[in-house]
């Protein structure tokens, strides 16, 4: 099979450090190439492959772009085989972990999981509020699955990850399904702690103490503590190996088929990060996709990410991954990064 990659590194990592004027070089087909259906399906738009160039080399700060025609041979991007922190991204690998397990018939959708206070997490995690208030609750792994992917409950998700056998787990049906560079954490609790360079301590869980406990950490302790997870993170993907992973989603070699429809129908109604990549989905498209959302140090924000799947309107299916690992931009900038990804998806769309 004929591949298109490009895999090209900037020196300009530091945030608020624009990439050099000299763009990138490619390997795609030479522009006077003619358009056809068969093109399109081996090789990128060269037009795609300069638009996605040019909003890589802009924006400020570890920036990896990443997308894969499913239906087609080819994918392009920019850092696509570097570590990146993925953050709530790596839900994903819990579900599927689970939902292979049910596959195999050593779990089922309606199992009862019981979350106490004593197992509360940190930061978004809605479901907090009613275990405060009844002290424990009882949920099926059917609406912990919804919690956690389309409200990205990190409650809820550490409950699943339990669930399925816990970080090993996972990391085994990683290595099974042959996913490559995806790694999975310790799991919320012990990942942000340490993130911020803290011991986890259950009373950490409880509303914004963790907060005003980091804020007593020294901002140098702090800091050199995010960079180490920067540089290695715990939690770290490619941006190629989650396209090529959700290629094999899409194409139902991960998991059986009601299985993976349930996963493709619970993403399409993923509430989180809806100007991110979503915002530049063009009207009449399909779009399924996970956020993550990492800490944030002065002006640094870390782990800001966004993985999908667009349909278009004939069937033809892009997986789109765009990873920030550390950028002084603004939120609206990166929104805009993330949905000008998307947006030129589709402008440059052929069946």
């Amino acid at each position: 099979m004929s591949v298109t990659v490009t895999a090209c590194v900037s020196g300009a990592d530091r945030p608020g450090v624009q990439r050099p004027d000299t763009p990138p070089t490619y390997q795609n087909p030479a522009p006077s190439q003619p358009v056809s259906a068969k093109n399109m399906r081996k090789n990128p738009d060269p037009a795609l492959v300069r638009e996605i160039s040019e909003l890589w080399r802009k924006f400020p700060g570890k920036t990896g772009i990443a997308v894969k025609r499913i239906d087609g041979e080819w994918e392009i991007g920019h850092r696509i085989d570097e570590y990146f922190p993925q953050q709530s991204v790596s839900k994903l690998w819990v579900a599927t972990t689970l939902l292979d397990k049910i596959d195999q018939g050593r779990a089922s959708l309606s199992d009862p999981i019981r979350i106490g206070k004593e197992d509360l997490t940190v930061f978004h995690q809605p479901m907090a509020v009613e275990v405060e208030r009844e002290g424990a609750v009882v949920k099926s792994v059917y609406t912990l699955l919804e919690k956690a992917l389309a409200s990205s409950d990190n409650t809820a998700n550490d409950a699943l990850l339990r669930h399925a056998g816990g970080p090993d787990a996972v990391r085994r049906f990683i290595s099974k399904n042959s996913l490559g560079k995806i790694r999975f954490g310790p799991g919320e609790r012990l990942l942000q702690s340490g993130i911020a360079g803290m011991e986890w301590k259950q009373n950490l869980s409880y509303r914004r103490t963790f907060y005003a406990a980091r804020a007593k950490i020294p901002v140098e302790q702090r800091r050199k503590s995010l960079n180490a997870y920067l540089a290695n993170p715990i939690d770290g993907a490619s941006p190629l190996a989650i396209v090529r992973a959700l290629d094999k989603l899409a194409r139902g070699e991960l998991l059986s088929d009601n299985s993976t429809r349930l996963l493709q129908s619970i993403l399409k109604r993923t509430r989180s990060g809806p100007n991110r990549l979503k915002a530049g989905v063009p009207g009449g498209w399909e779009f399924l996709h996970k956020t993550g959302t990492g800490q944030v140090l002065g002006s640094v924000s870390t782990g800001y990410n966004d993985i999908g799947i667009m349909t278009a309107p004939d069937g033809t299916r892009y997986a789109v991954v765009v990873m920030l690992g550390d950028t002084t931009a603004s939120i609206p900038e990166r929104m805009r990064l993330m949905q000008a990804v998307t947006r030129a998806v589709g402008r440059y769309h052929r069946s």
